[in-house]
């Protein structure tokens, strides 16, 4: 599966595996210089304060690929457990403001989504859930309050990627939920082109099967848009 960030990504690695390979070489051709310069080079003593810069900032970074390791690992269990259930039914969201904010205007408990969070389309709606092997269900919205889903985009960083829009009705309001989805695997981001669309006409269907099942209007399909030409005029 193609993804933005991982294209954005492999591009770094090249140019620091380039970088590296410079250095390396420059060494090995200079060996004999950089010898007879290092004990040349005065001693320079090293502080409390720089010291506890560094330990300041190894701790940090040590802290932080914790937390997202620790996240990741979540996602994952909470992956396996909501598939395990809903076999084929289960997306993975990235969360973003626009749907944490619409989603308090439905009254949901928004502010427990996770950053990486599942999406569950299965025969009796769309719902959101966090936890981890133990998933916990922070939204759902039976199939007959989805007005319409859609494919959109949206701006992240310098990049324009997909989103899947979902309208739902709620009590006389009529809000768009913007979904980013992503790939479930460690490493990925922003869910592209194929497996993308794929996933917006699953939801479709299952979307247009339950409102068939329960013999409620069905949302019109989007079709080619015709193109007129003008007619030429006779010779």
């Amino acid at each position: 599966m193609s993804s933005i960030a991982t294209r954005h990504r492999t591009g770094l690695i090249v140019l620091v595996a380039l970088a590296v390979v410079v250095v390396v070489a420059a060494l090995l051709v200079g060996g004999r210089q950089v010898d007879r310069l290092v004990p040349t080079l005065p001693e320079v003593p090293g502080t409390p304060v720089a010291l506890g810069l560094a330990a300041v900032a190894g701790l940090i970074i040590l802290v932080t690929a914790i937390v997202r390791g620790s996240a990741s690992a979540r996602g994952r269990a909470r992956h396996r457990a909501l598939d395990s259930v809903h076999a084929g039914a289960v997306s993975c969201g990235i969360r973003n403001r626009q749907l944490v904010s619409r989603l308090d205007e439905l009254g949901s408990r928004s502010h427990r989504l996770p950053g990486r969070f599942s999406v569950v389309a299965d025969d009796h709606g769309i719902a959101f859930w966090g936890g981890g092997r133990r998933p916990r269900r922070i939204a759902a919205f039976p199939w007959r309050e989805v007005r319409s889903i859609r494919a959109d985009s949206s701006v992240a960083g310098s990049r324009s990627v997909p989103v899947a829009v979902v309208r739902i009705r709620r009590d006389g309001s009529s809000i768009e939920l913007p979904m980013m989805l992503s790939d479930p695997r460690p490493g990925r981001y922003a869910l592209t082109d194929a497996p993308f669309f794929a996933t917006v006409r699953a939801w479709k269907a299952r979307h247009r099967a339950a409102l068939a099942a329960e013999g409620l209007e069905l949302p019109p399909v989007t079709g080619a848009i015709p193109i007129i030409r003008q007619a030429r005029p006779a010779a």
